[in-house]
């Protein structure tokens, strides 16, 4: 069968920006397994937790800012057990349920703990409190204009040597098949309507965030930028698929809100499944983590 393609029209841009999330309901079955799912996939992809930093200095307690359902805290706590305090911030109370839940389930709710909170707002915990504090794929929630207030309460809750370390998508995923082509150009469309990208299709977020970490006082910025590929019939490409199939659907009303979701829009879903299978299927995209240390004190003018 033959698929159409509504072209992407460009749009007026919209003010209305209650939901900053690209999944309005993130308490619901698929989402939390999506959720789980891309934890897993991109920590196997990097490589480990810290896999670009071999010579972290001891650390005692560690943030996890937009933790979701706590995949990579847990297995932070798994790998390195020396590590005496694991601290993950979500939003979302029912969302962090399922991760205490799960924290319980692996005997690691000693060490692990989760805690509702709002990060647009601010981190409520004490200054030069953590040694490192993560954030992971934040422009599924993080606007352009909130990346200064973020950055900033991140300063603040750093001791002196503790380490900021933000992992993003840069750019969006390219597929060699049409459908998959299609939704993915869709879902940048509307992060860039909604004001999750600095650039057109989210170019050049490495250099934009080591801007402005330099910017809010970080020193001895660096990062690590990756290509990776997800092919069919490899263990990487079967989570891949699993994690486009939530991702696809629980999507739609985001993509709704921000787009115009063209009419055949579940017969395009079906076929980016099917296309998935295809033996010579491949989805390609660069994966960075760019880092900064604190080293002097925070100020409220940094």
């Amino acid at each position: 069968m033959v698929m159409s393609f509504e072209s992407l029209e460009p749009l007026e841009p919209r003010k209305d920006l209650a939901s900053t999330y690209i999944v309005p309901d993130r308490f619901n079955e698929k989402e939390i397994s999506r959720l789980q799912l891309q934890d897993k996939l991109l920590t196997s992809t990097m490589g480990g937790v810290f896999a670009e930093q071999p010579s972290l200095s001891p650390l005692e307690r560690v943030l996890d800012i937009g933790c979701g359902t706590g995949g990579w805290l847990m297995e932070v706590a798994q790998t390195h057990p020396e590590i005496s305090m694991l601290i993950g911030i979500d939003i979302s109370p029912k969302i962090l349920e399922v991760a205490s839940k799960q924290a319980q389930e692996c005997k690691l709710d000693k060490r692990v703990e989760f805690h509702s909170m709002d990060a647009l707002r601010m981190l409520e915990f004490p200054n030069n409190f953590f040694d490192l504090v993560n954030q992971r794929v934040a422009t599924s929630w993080l606007r352009t204009w909130d990346w200064p207030k973020i950055i900033q309460e991140c300063l603040r809750v750093l001791r002196i040597d503790g380490v900021l370390r933000l992992t993003e998508v840069n750019g969006i995923v390219e597929c060699n098949t049409p459908a998959q082509t299609y939704l993915w150009d869709l879902i940048a469309q509307a992060l860039d309507r909604a004001g999750a990208y600095f650039n057109p299709k989210g170019g050049a977020l490495d250099s934009i965030l080591m801007r402005l970490l330099e910017q809010y006082g970080f020193q001895q910025i660096q990062t690590h930028m990756q290509s990776v590929e997800y092919r069919a019939g490899t263990a990487e490409g079967k989570l891949f698929t699993e994690d486009i199939k939530y991702l696809f659907r629980t999507m739609k009303p985001y993509l709704q809100k921000w787009t115009r979701l063209p009419d055949n829009y579940e017969d395009l879903y079906q076929q980016a499944l099917a296309e998935a299978e295809q033996s010579d299927f491949v989805a390609r995209f660069d994966l960075f983590t760019v880092w900064g240390t604190k080293l002097f004190p925070y100020t409220l003018s940094s």
